[in-house]
């Protein structure tokens, strides 16, 4: 599918989801759909997330314009060590630096960017330089809870998931196809 040209003109803000609540990457794979029906090229950089154990992984395979990269060990921060976590969002914050500024992508998704910098992994300041440096018309979103206030600051949108109730609560583990 061909995309009207009129779309990139109108693109090039900053999305930020974040918050204790269910949903952030849920939503940006929303956008990620939507996005790509009308002929947008999308990419989604996952930082601290391995490859294979998503459903999502399996959907881009059959999505056309959507490409996921998984860059990642463990976003819930369970003994991972801290050197190669560190290791691999360093491979992935250069991944980000090539799309970012290409231009070859309308959309681009980080992932738990926001949970790598929650862990000291990427400072707000270098995500803002990146960011600042990102070819003209392409809209970036931003995942994870705890987002720093620097980056709040800095987008365009933000949009805060709040926990009021979770299945967790009752026992109930993460369901295939439903949290991951």
């Amino acid at each position: 599918m061909t995309c009207d040209p009129g779309i990139k003109k109108e693109l090039g803000l900053v999305h930020v989801y974040t918050g204790n609540g269910k949903g952030k990457t849920t939503t940006a794979l929303g956008l990620a759909l939507r996005a790509t029906g009308r002929g947008l090229n999308v990419i989604m950089l996952q930082f601290l997330k391995p490859d294979g154990g998503y459903g999502e992984h399996l959907a881009a395979k059959n999505l056309p314009g959507f490409t996921l990269v998984p860059m990642g060990t463990d976003h819930l921060g369970r003994c991972v060590p801290e050197d190669e976590e560190a290791m691999l969002t360093r491979k992935g914050m250069e991944r980000a630096e090539e799309v970012l500024t290409s231009g070859e992508y309308d959309l681009v998704i980080l992932d738990e960017i926001n949970n790598s910098m929650r862990f000291g992994l990427v400072k707000p300041e270098e995500l803002i330089g990146l960011l600042e440096r990102r070819a003209p018309n392409t809209e970036v979103v931003l995942t994870g809870r705890g987002a720093p206030d620097e980056i709040v600051d800095y987008a365009d949108l933000v949009t805060e998931m709040t926990l009021v109730k979770h299945p967790f609560d009752k026992g109930i583990d993460a369901r295939k196809g439903i949290e991951y």
